[in-house]
């Protein structure tokens, strides 16, 4: 049985099937995957804050190629998270004619009118009503409204259930995507009778065969309950004094045990736990992904997964989380639908 398109002002906005969007994961991210998400019906994106010029330009043109609809591109304004500055990177984001660029952690303003005079959507991640009108004000065309759940780095104090109408609310004629806590269909159709136009899915996403991640690092997602998650801002080594969201872990326990001490008077501080590919050292509170052939160090890293991690299920490819998706999302709006009456 063929699944139906769901229509929103998402969906007809950016010519999407599915009001999906695989939310950027950091150096998990591949040309691969958000091609595959897209080319399933979603939106997929790259994440380019953390890569040199040259490979970002170079996962950007491949992911485009690979993918028979839009891509997304997100970029990280915060200066604190990265070497390179903005305009650099939006330099790229210009050169290579991206359909949609998603702005996190920072303001947007400074950038949207060059975004759109390149002919690109901006969206801007919003941790509150409040700062949805000033993106809106801004000439932002989606918000994303972020909730506590998520996994990664939050930019929200509150839940994504009241989030997301408080933001509905604020900004009623721009397409709102929820984020945080969603996994399963039944999560996507929740967001959307909160007036949600779309949804962003980052942990689902962790958990795909074409994301750069070490397997074990997946297994243990897949793995993972909903309370095995902690919010802190523990793994602060590359970007300092930002909240984030990951499994716990050894080296979040041995933290906790000695009284959630500051940075310098951990457990372990300074050490040397892994190794990337290129031979640099990663640090114990690194902001540092487990990335393929690191597994023997995944119970020390920085374990990025929101509290939906138990929604997971399995590894499984890109296309195919896609396609469950929408088919649950559908299910369960008729579910929902027969109720009534």
């Amino acid at each position: 049985m063929i699944t139906p398109p769901i229509g929103t002002d998402l969906t007809e906005r950016l010519g999407l099937r599915w009001p999906i969007v695989q939310a950027p994961i950091g150096s998990g991210t591949t040309p691969e995957l958000a091609a595959a998400v897209t080319n399933a019906g979603g939106l997929g994106t790259v994440s380019i804050t953390w890569l040199p010029l040259d490979r970002a330009r170079r996962a950007i043109e491949e992911a485009r190629s690979l993918a028979d609809g839009p891509v997304g591109v997100n970029v990280v304004i915060d200066p604190d998270s990265k070497w390179l500055s903005t305009d650099e990177q939006l330099s790229v984001v210009e050169e290579t004619g991206v359909e949609v660029v998603s702005l996190s952690f920072g303001e947007a303003a400074p950038h949207v009118g060059r975004l759109h005079d390149a002919g690109a959507v901006v969206t801007q991640t919003v941790g509150s009503a409040v700062e949805a009108r000033e993106a809106v004000d801004a000439g932002v065309d989606v918000v994303v409204a972020q909730g506590w759940e998520a996994g990664g780095h939050v930019q929200s104090e509150v839940a994504t259930m009241p989030l997301v109408p408080r933001v509905v609310d604020a900004v009623p004629d721009t397409p709102v995507v929820a984020a945080g806590g969603i996994a399963d269909g039944r999560g996507i159709a929740a967001a959307l009778a909160l007036g949600a136009s779309g949804t962003w899915l980052g942990t689902r996403f962790v958990a795909a065969e074409e994301a750069a991640l070490d397997d074990e690092y997946k297994r243990r997602v897949v793995d993972a309950s909903e309370s095995e998650t902690t919010y802190s801002e523990l793994f602060d080594g590359g970007w300092p004094d930002q909240p984030h969201r990951v499994l716990r872990n050894r080296t979040v326990e041995r933290w906790e045990a000695a009284g959630r001490p500051p940075p310098g008077e951990r457990p372990g501080d300074g050490e040397t736990i892994a190794e990337l590919p290129n031979g640099r050292p990663v640090e114990r509170y690194a902001d540092v992904l487990p990335l393929p052939g690191m597994s023997e160090a995944v119970d020390e890293l920085a374990l990025y997964a929101g509290q939906s991690a138990g929604l997971t299920g399995s590894v499984r490819p890109a296309a195919e989380i896609v396609r469950t998706l929408a088919a649950e999302t559908v299910d369960a709006v008729h579910g929902l639908s027969s109720l009534v009456g």
